[in-house]
C-alpha cells in the first residue's frame, strides 16, 4: 500500500501478487463526512477481471485438495491478525462508509472477526450424510463438495461484514474466490485480503480485483470460470445477475432489496417499541437491507407511538462519525442522499406530514448528511411505502386490526426481514407463521445472528447466508452409490436374464 497526498493508492491483488491494473485510471474514495479523498484504487478493466479468475480457477483443485480443518486454520490465523488491529480498522471503515465510530464501525469490525471465528469451526462440521441402499451390501454417500470458483460481488453498506460473510464460508469449504468490493467503500477489503495473505493463505485462492460492476461485475458473472455468483445489492441489480449467469446455469446466492415492516400492536411496550424502532429505523443512517423501512402502529396507540417517536427521532444527534456521542452519520454518497430527498419529496406532494427532520441540515457546510426524517398521514400505496428507500426517511401508518396489519405488511415485492411487537404469545406467533418475509424480529431488533439463516422471499433474493444453511450454500452434493459386495449383481434389474449379463 502507498500513499500520497491523494489517498492511499492500492493495486489488484491477483494470483498472489499486488499488480496495477491492465489499464490507466484509478476510482477516488472519499470521505462521506469530509469530502476529503481517503483513498485510490485502480479502474479494474474485463482483463484484470478474467486474469483474475484464471488464478482462481488453477488454484482450485490444491486448495479443495487441502483437508478442511487445515483450511479452517488459515481462518482462525486471519481472525487473530484482524483482531490486532480492530481499532484501526473500524477507524478507516468509519472515514471510508461514514458510520459512526462508536459503536458502529467498531461493531462492524467485530461482527467480521465474529465470521472468521464462526467458520473456521466449519473446517471440522461440513458434513455429508450416508442412507441406506435398497438393496444388499451396498451404501448411498452424500459428499459435501466444493462449487469451484466464486465470484463475490460486496456492497458499500456493510464493507468488511459482508466481505467476511461470503469470504469465510467460501473458503472454508474448498472453494477460490474472486472479489469485487463496491466502489464506493474498497479500501476496508484490502485489509481483510491482506489479513489473508499474512495468514498463510495459498496463492490464488483469493483475488481482489476493483472497478466498474458494468465491466468488472459483468465479466465475474458472465466468465464460465466462475461457479458460483454471490451478491449482496439491490434487487435491479440481482436480476441483472440472474441474466447475465443464466447462459451457464451458474448457482446464486443474492441478498437483495429489502422494506421490512415494524408492527407495533395495542399491548405492545410502547416506550420499548419506539427504541426499537428508531434503532430499526436509523441504524447505519438507514441503508440496511432489514432496516425499517415503514412502521404500522395499532391505531389505538398511534398517536402516544407518533408522539413518542418524533420526539425520540429529533433528538438523535447528526455529527462526525469519528466523535462520541454521533448518533447518525452522513449518507455514502451525494446519489444516496439526492435519493433519498427526492423520495421525502414525491411523499410530500402526495400529502406527507413532516413530523422530524426532512432536510439537510445547515450546519454541515460539507458531507453528504441528511436529517433523520419521520413522515405522518402516509397511505399504504404511495412509493414512500412500497419502494426502497435506504436512507434516514420513516413512514408511519395506522392499522385496525391483525388481519390488516398482516395485510399491509405483506403488501410488497420485498420479502426480507420485519419487526413486531406485542406481549401476547399468541398474537406473536400468529404472525410470525402469517407475515411472509424471510426472518422476523419478535420484541427485538436485528442485527442477524451468524447461527441464524439470513435470507429472503419474493425479490429480496435466493438462497441464504449464515448458519450452517448458509455454509453448505457453498458446495454441491455428489451421491455416490457404493456396491461393496465384490460380485457384479445386476438380477435385481435383469430379473429373467441374469445369467446372461454376469
Amino acid at each position: 500500500m502507498a500513499t500520497s497526498q491523494k489517498g492511499r493508492v492500492e493495486k489488484l491483488f491477483i494470483g498472489g501478487k499486488w499488480v496495477p491494473g491492465s489499464a490507466d485510471g484509478y476510482i477516488e474514495r472519499r470521505n462521506p463526512a469530509t469530502e476529503a479523498v481517503v483513498g485510490r484504487v485502480p479502474r479494474g478493466t474485463r482483463e484484470d477481471a478474467k486474469a483474475a479468475l484464471e488464478a482462481a480457477a488453477e488454484s482450485q483443485d490444491a486448495w479443495a485438495a487441502l483437508p478442511a480443518p487445515a483450511r479452517a486454520k488459515i481462518l482462525a490465523r486471519t481472525r487473530d491478525i484482524l483482531e490486532a488491529r480492530k481499532d484501526e480498522l473500524a477507524r478507516l471503515l468509519s472515514q471510508e462508509q461514514g458510520k459512526p465510530l462508536h459503536p458502529e464501525a467498531i461493531g462492524e469490525i467485530e461482527g467480521t472477526i465474529e465470521h472468521f471465528d464462526y467458520f473456521a469451526g466449519y473446517g471440522r462440521r461440513m458434513e455429508g450424510t450416508v442412507v441406506p441402499s435398497d438393496y444388499p451390501d451396498r451404501t448411498v454417500l452424500m459428499l459435501r463438495l466444493p462449487v469451484g470458483v466464486v465470484a463475490a460481488l460486496t456492497p458499500w453498506n456493510f464493507p468488511a461484514a459482508m466481505v467476511a460473510r461470503k469470504l469465510c464460508p467460501s473458503l472454508v469449504a474448498g472453494n477460490t474466490v474472486v472479489l469485487k468490493p463496491s466502489s464506493a467503500t474498497p479500501l476496508i477489503a484490502y485489509e481483510i485480503v491482506r489479513a489473508l495473505e499474512k495468514a498463510g493463505l495459498p496463492r490464488g485462492v483469493v483475488n481482489l480485483v476493483t472497478g466498474p460492476g458494468e465491466e468488472v461485475g459483468d465479466e465475474l458473472v458472465r466468465n464460465p470460470l466462475s461457479n458460483l455468483i454471490t451478491i449482496t445489492g439491490s434487487t435491479e441489480a440481482g436480476k441483472k445477475v440472474m441474466e447475465a449467469a443464466s447462459a451457464h446455469v451458474k448457482r446464486l446466492v443474492l441478498e437483495l432489496g429489502g422494506k421490512a415492516p415494524f408492527i407495533v400492536f395495542d399491548d405492545a411496550d410502547l416506550d420499548q417499541a419506539v427504541r426499537a424502532a428508531v434503532f430499526a429505523r436509523f441504524w447505519n443512517a438507514g441503508q440496511t437491507c432489514i432496516n425499517s423501512e415503514r412502521t404500522y402502529v395499532h391505531e389505538d396507540v398511534y398517536e402516544a407511538f407518533t408522539r413518542k417517536y418524533a420526539q425520540a427521532v429529533k433528538a438523535l444527534r447528526l455529527g462526525d462519525p469519528l466523535a462520541e456521542g454521533t448518533d447518525i452519520g452522513p449518507l455514502v454518497s451525494p446519489d444516496q442522499r439526492e435519493k433519498t430527498e427526492a423520495a421525502v419529496q414525491e411523499a410530500v406532494h402526495q400529502g406527507a406530514k413532516v413530523l422530524a427532520g426532512g432536510s439537510r441540515p445547515p450546519a454541515f457546510k460539507k458531507g453528504y448528511y441528511y436529517e433523520p426524517t419521520v413522515l405522518g398521514d402516509v397511505e399504504q400505496g404511495w412509493d414512500i411505502v412500497q419502494d426502497e428507500v435506504f436512507g434516514p426517511v420513516s413512514p408511519l401508518l395506522s392499522f385496525r386490526d391483525f388481519d390488516e396489519a398482516i395485510r399491509y405488511a405483506n403488501d410488497s415485492r420485498y420479502g426480507l426481514a420485519s419487526y413486531l411487537f406485542t406481549r401476547d404469545a399468541g398474537v406473536a406467533m400468529r404472525a410470525a407463521h402469517a407475515i411472509k418475509f424471510g426472518e422476523t424480529y419478535i420484541n427485538q431488533t436485528g442485527p442477524e445472528l451468524l447461527q441464524g439463516y439470513h435470507t429472503g422471499w419474493r425479490e429480496s433474493g435466493l438462497g441464504g447466508e449464515g448458519s450452517r444453511y448458509g455454509a453448505e450454500g457453498y458446495t454441491q452434493i455428489k451421491t455416490v452409490y457404493w456396491n461393496y459386495s465384490g460380485d457384479l449383481q445386476v438380477d435385481y434389474l435383469f430379473p429373467y436374464g441374469a445369467e446372461k449379463v454376469r
